[in-house]
């Protein structure tokens, strides 16, 4: 039993020491001064990412907060997949500092969630890490104009990421 548990620890690791790093700026971004932890409650709209391991094979996702009796905040990812099925990952968050939570979705392991700039009326919101290998565009909308579109990716020049590296969302056939 101990030794799947190690492999599956080392691979874990491994998986997070082998994403290329995209931002073009070696400093930590800043994040959002506060966040309201009740407007940022509900469900969110993927609309670009930078490519990962776990969301390979997306098409479109979702991102769903609510509140857990604990207190910590319940995650509930969905990947709608391109061939039409569906894998739906559920973990939980924790707030560490302004604009910063901690989100694990396996045991003990916890990864940085930095909300970097965000709509007032929480229409919108940039997530990223520390050393700019994840990146999540998401929106209350299902989708963007592409005037919207235009304006989200000079925000991501200005956070060092390069608009063209993105994944971004297929619309719903």
């Amino acid at each position: 039993m101990r030794t799947p548990l190690m492999l599956l620890a080392a691979l874990s690791l491994s998986a997070c020491v082998a994403n290329p790093v995209y931002r073009l700026s070696d400093q930590p971004p800043l994040t959002t001064e506060s966040i309201d932890r009740d407007a940022y409650l509900g469900l969110w709209h993927e609309q670009a990412r930078l490519p990962n391991s776990f969301e390979r094979g997306c098409a479109r996702a979702t991102a769903e907060y609510g509140v857990r009796d604990d207190g910590l905040i319940s995650v509930r990812n969905t990947c709608f997949e391109e061939d039409g099925g569906e894998r739906v990952a559920n973990g939980r968050a924790r707030v560490v500092g302004e604009g910063q939570l901690k989100v694990s979705f396996f045991g003990p392991f916890w990864g940085d969630y930095w909300v970097i700039d965000r709509a007032d009326d929480y229409s919108w919101s940039i997530v990223s890490e520390p050393r700019g290998r994840y990146f999540w565009l998401l929106t209350r909308a299902e989708t963007l104009t592409p005037a919207e579109r235009a304006a989200f990716e000079q925000r991501m020049q200005s956070f060092g990421f390069d608009p063209s590296d993105m994944v971004w969302a297929q619309p719903r056939a």
